[in-house]
């Protein structure tokens, strides 16, 4: 969905987390993640790179201060796919950053997903399904939520919602300060 939405929108780009995970088949280093190891993990946690982090499935996840600041800085929306724990650290330094929480249409359906897809194995799939229970319950936490049962409408949905999200006070403020003074017009709301 996420690439979908990004071959539509330049306005977005999407954030590369790092994992101490191995990589996948057919996963390149610097395009689904930079792949590093637990030491330069700890070693970029330490020295503040990350700007949320977080251990899920038995791995370690990060992801880069760096690209975001200058994307952002660039006036660009940043794409990040993290988990709940990534996101409950992103709002503490973006408290202006949109949540959007993609469910499954079923718990059954999201283990014939994994299991489709051929990419992990049995033990890491079980892994998964038995977090999953207690990773959805933080969906409250969002603001949005998509249901991925037809692949077309969520991906219409996820982009709606990041369009509409453009239009907040403080998003046009930003983009289009010039204007704004201009017309007299306050860029932070009272």
């Amino acid at each position: 969905m996420v690439n979908a939405v990004l071959a539509q929108d330049e306005l977005l780009c999407l954030s590369i987390s790092c994992t101490t995970r191995p990589p996948r088949p057919g996963e390149i280093h610097g395009r689904e993640y930079y792949f590093v190891s637990l030491e330069e993990f700890e070693r970029m946690r330490a020295e503040d790179q990350l700007l949320e982090w977080a251990c899920v499935h038995g791995n370690f996840y990060g992801t880069p201060r760096a690209h975001v600041t200058e994307a952002v800085q660039q006036g660009r929306d940043v794409i990040l796919e993290i988990d709940w724990q990534g996101a409950r650290q992103i709002r503490q330094h973006y408290p202006q950053a949109l949540g959007i929480f993609i469910l499954p249409p079923s718990l059954q359906e999201l283990e014939h997903r994994l299991t489709r897809r051929g990419q992990d194995s049995a033990e890491v799939i079980g892994r998964r399904m038995q977090a999953a229970t207690n990773e959805l319950q933080h969906a409250v936490e969002f603001e949005y939520v998509i249901i991925n049962q037809d692949f077309s409408k969520a991906t219409q949905e996820l982009s709606e919602v990041i369009r509409a999200c453009r239009l907040r006070y403080a998003s046009q403020a930003a983009r289009h300060a010039t204007l704004f003074s201009q017309l007299g017009i306050p860029l932070v709301r009272p």
